[in-house]
C-alpha cells in the first residue's frame, strides 16, 4: 500500500487538495498503475480530516477514471490513460467554470465586498464532485467507434431522431408532457430557443412575464423588439387576471418552480391561464421547466403542458441543471399548430448542437444513466439542503427561510422589514430595495456573496392591494460542501442578527 503525504493548505476545500494531489501524482507518473491506495478510513486518520472528506476525493477519482475501486479490497490506481473525452471538459477539470446563468447578477452582488469573498452563494453553479465522467467517457469513445460518417454531418436542425424520442420518453414519464418526438426541437441553451421562437411566432408580439423574474429571457424578447409586460404574483403565482388589462398575447411563466421566488403556479392559476391563452385567437404560454428535476417534498409537480388540450403551451427545458452546463443542450416542445410555422420560418437552419454530444446525450438517457445520476443527485442536494437548514436555524428568530420543497437555492427574508407594497413605486424601492442592500452589504463584510432579489424585479405593476412583501436574499447551495455552507450560514447570522 502507498503511503500519501498530502500537504494540506488552508484556503482551500479540503477535498479538493486531497482530490488533486493524488490526480496530479498519477499523472506525473509518481503513483504507478496498480499500486494500492490507503483506505479512506487510515488516510483520514493520517491527515486529521473527517473520513467523509477522504471519501469525497476518492469518489472524484473514481467517477474521473483515476482509480478504480475492488470489493473487499480497496482503491486501486488506473492511470492516466485515455482520459481526454468531448462534449464536457477534458483532462483538466479544474479549469471547468460554469457560465453564470446571470453573470451581472454576480457581478453587482460582489461589488460591495470590502474583501476577498470567501463563500459564494452561487445560483449557477452545481455539483459536479459526482458526474459520471467514466461513463460519459465511454459513450463518447463508442459513439466514435462506430465510424458513422454520418455523424460528422449537419444532420437534421431539429436535432437528431432517436435524441428527440429519448427525451420524448423521458418527459412523458417524469413530467407528463404530451408529446411526439416530431413536435421537440434541440437547441444549444434556451437563449437560442427563445430565438427561434421569434422567427416562429413574428414580429409585433407583446409577452407578459412574472415580476420578480428571469432577467436575460426578459432582455432576449426586448432584443427580438418584443412588447414586454410584467404582472405582479401572490402566494398562487402569477395573478392571471391582471393579464388582460397588459394586451399581451404571449405568457412566459415558469410553473412548476418560479425563478426566483420559488412558487408554484396554483391548479386555480393554471386552468385560468390555459383558459386566457385559448380565449383569442394566436395567444401562447411559454413555460420555462425551471429546475423542476430536483423536487424534494411532497409529489412531482406536473408540467402545465401536461394539462393543455388547446395546443397552446410552448414548453421548454435543458439538461444544464441536471446534468452540466458546459453540455448547452435544451428542448423546446412546440404545439403541433406551430409546425408548419417552424418549418417555414427554421427549416434551413443548421442544428446548434454536435452531432457527437447528442449521440452521446441519446445513450445517456437510453441506457438508464441519466435517471441514476439524477436519483443520485436529488439524494445529494437534498441532504445538503438539510446541513443549510439546520446552520441556519439561528436566523429564524428574524428571518423567515423559504424554497424548502424545490430547487437549488433558498430564499432569506427579513420579517422586521416586511411592508405592505404601496403602489408607488418609489416607496417600494426606499423600504425593500434598500435594506436588501444593505443586507447584501453586510454578507460581503464578512466575505460571503449572496443575491439580493431585487436584482431580478422589474417594478411597475400593481400588486393585490394588501400583499406583503419582505426584503429578500437567494442563497445557492448546489456547489458548496458542507463545511463551506456551515461556516457561511455562521458568518451570514454575525452579520445579519447584529446589524
Amino acid at each position: 500500500m502507498t503511503e500519501l503525504n498530502i500537504p494540506l493548505r488552508d484556503g482551500q476545500h479540503l477535498y479538493e487538495e486531497i482530490y488533486e494531489y493524488i490526480r496530479d501524482a498519477i499523472r506525473t507518473g509518481q503513483l504507478k498503475k496498480g499500486e494500492r491506495l490507503p483506505s479512506s478510513r487510515s488516510l483520514a486518520r493520517q491527515l486529521n480530516v473527517a473520513r467523509s472528506t477522504v471519501v469525497l476525493a476518492y469518489d472524484q477519482l473514481l467517477s474521473e477514471g483515476y482509480i478504480e475501486a475492488r470489493q473487499g479490497s480497496g482503491c486501486y490506481v488506473l492511470g492516466a490513460d485515455g482520459l481526454v473525452m468531448t462534449g464536457l471538459p477534458a483532462e483538466h477539470t479544474e479549469d471547468f467554470r460554469p457560465f453564470p446563468a446571470v453573470t451581472e447578477t454576480k457581478s453587482a452582488a460582489a461589488d460591495s465586498a470590502q474583501t476577498d469573498p470567501r463563500i459564494d452563494f452561487s445560483l449557477s453553479r452545481i455539483d459536479m464532485s459526482s458526474f459520471p465522467y467514466a461513463v460519459w467517457r465511454r459513450l463518447n469513445r463508442q459513439a466514435l467507434m462506430d465510424a458513422n460518417a454520418d455523424l460528422f454531418s449537419p444532420g437534421l436542425p431539429e436535432g437528431d431522431p432517436a435524441l428527440r424520442s429519448e427525451i420524448a420518453k423521458y418527459l412523458h414519464f417524469s413530467r407528463g408532457v404530451n408529446c411526439s418526438a416530431d413536435r421537440i426541437i434541440v437547441g444549444a441553451g434556451n437563449e437560442y430557443l427563445l430565438m427561434l421562437l421569434h422567427y416562429i411566432l413574428g414580429e409585433g408580439r407583446a409577452v407578459a412575464m412574472e415580476n420578480p423574474t428571469y432577467q436575460k429571457a426578459l432582455r432576449i424578447f426586448r432584443s427580438m423588439q418584443y412588447t414586454t409586460r410584467t404582472v405582479g404574483m401572490d402566494e398562487g403565482g402569477m395573478i392571471v387576471s391582471q393579464l388582460e388589462d397588459t394586451g399581451a398575447d404571449l405568457a412566459y411563466v415558469m410553473p412548476a418552480h418560479q425563478f426566483p421566488t420559488g412558487t408554484v403556479l396554483s391548479y386555480t392559476r393554471r386552468m385560468e391561464l390555459l383558459k386566457w391563452a385559448d380565449s383569442a385567437p394566436d395567444r401562447y404560454i411559454i413555460e420555462d421547466d425551471y429546475d423542476s428535476e430536483f423536487r424534494f417534498r411532497g409529489r412531482p409537480i406536473p408540467a402545465l403542458q401536461a394539462q393543455d388540450e388547446a395546443g397552446r403551451v410552448i414548453y421548454m427545458g435543458s439538461f444544464s441543471k441536471s446534468i452540466a452546463p458546459a453540455i448547452r443542450i435544451s428542448y423546446m416542445v412546440l404545439p403541433e399548430r406551430l409546425m408548419p410555422a417552424y418549418t417555414a420560418a427554421c427549416g434551413f437552419l443548421n442544428s446548434t448542437v454536435s452531432r457527437v454530444d447528442q449521440a452521446i446525450l441519446t445513450a445517456f438517457l437510453r441506457e438508464g444513466h441519466f435517471e441514476r445520476h439524477l436519483n443520485r443527485m436529488r439524494a445529494r442536494y437534498r441532504a445538503r439542503q438539510e446541513v443549510f437548514l439546520e446552520a441556519l436555524a439561528p436566523l429564524e428568530t428574524r428571518f423567515r427561510i423559504q424554497g424548502q420543497d424545490t430547487g437549488l437555492y433558498l430564499l432569506l427574508s427579513d420579517r422586521e422589514a416586511e411592508r405592505e407594497k404601496s403602489s408607488e413605486r418609489g416607496e417600494y424601492e426606499d423600504l425593500i430595495t434598500a435594506r436588501e442592500q444593505e443586507m447584501t452589504r453586510l454578507a460581503a463584510e464578512k466575505g460571503l456573496i449572496v443575491y439580493p432579489m431585487h436584482l431580478f424585479r422589474t417594478g411597475g405593476e400593481k400588486n393585490p392591494e394588501g400583499q406583503q412583501l419582505a426584503p429578500t436574499i437567494l442563497l445557492g447551495f448546489a456547489a458548496l460542501p458542507d463545511e463551506d455552507l456551515i461556516r457561511g450560514a455562521r458568518l451570514l447570522a454575525g452579520a445579519l442578527l447584529t446589524d
